[in-house]
């Protein structure tokens, strides 16, 4: 597997359907997302290559409930029984107690909808051992914040790391092309819009999304740009 190193510290697991993010501190790795049901060997395989053992994966942030970020959660869990965290509102799906919402697909957004996402395996339900809510901090990079993203899920939520310019967003954002974009199948496309253009205003030299290439280097300007050109 290919494991690409953005900036030192930090590291991105591509998969065939979207990514996961390492996070490297001293007292262990954080793992920002994990990729769909199957994706553990892939990830175990990048954390060796780095030279680190599975068990020092201590935390696992999830950006919300959807299959392609959680799927893989429980069977790292596994490993060594890693903190987990979501936000609030997307809790119970994460742990099998509520169904999951389904999105408002545009007419835009339906054909790719159709090819992929019934394909992609459910998740198998997983502990939440902190549930976040917006303005939280976590132990990540020197001192992570919490900045709920309502809309793509309504407990979406992005990860701004300030002594690193770093910022996690999840599917609130994706990137085409290199060009950041709304992202899609969203429950709430306005409020989506509205997080869209709030988060942008962060001083960030790196973007890391859900889906498409991160922008790594004076990645500000370019989500700001994207955001004027977004409308509910």
């Amino acid at each position: 597997m290919q494991t690409i190193e953005l900036v030192p510290g930090l590291h991105m697991f591509p998969f065939e359907v979207g990514q996961a993010y390492l996070w490297v501190d001293d007292d262990g790795l954080t793992l920002v997302d994990t990729g769909v049901a199957g994706s553990a060997p892939t990830i175990q395989d990048g954390v060796h290559r780095l030279g680190y053992d599975r068990r020092d994966i201590k935390n696992i942030v999830l950006t919300h409930f959807h299959e392609d970020h959680v799927g893989s959660a429980a069977e790292i869990v596994g490993w060594n029984g890693a903190t987990v965290m979501a936000h609030q509102l997307d809790a119970p799906v994460v742990r099998g107690e509520q169904a999951a919402p389904a999105p408002v697909v545009t007419d835009e957004e339906r054909p790719y909808y159709e090819r992929v996402v019934p394909y992609v395996p459910a998740a198998l339900p997983v502990r939440v051992d902190r549930e976040l809510v917006d303005g939280d901090r976590i132990d990540l990079g020197g001192g992570a914040a919490v900045i709920g993203m309502p809309g793509h899920t309504d407990g979406s939520i992005a990860l701004h790391l300030p002594r690193h310019r770093v910022l996690f967003t999840g599917d609130a954002i994706a990137s085409i092309q290199d060009m950041p974009i709304l992202g899609v199948f969203n429950v709430d496309r306005a409020r989506a819009v509205e997080s869209f253009r709030r988060v942008v205003q962060l001083d960030v030299d790196v973007a890391c999304f859900g889906h498409g290439a991160p922008l790594v280097g004076d990645a500000a300007p370019a989500l700001r740009a994207a955001a004027e050109g977004v409308t509910a």
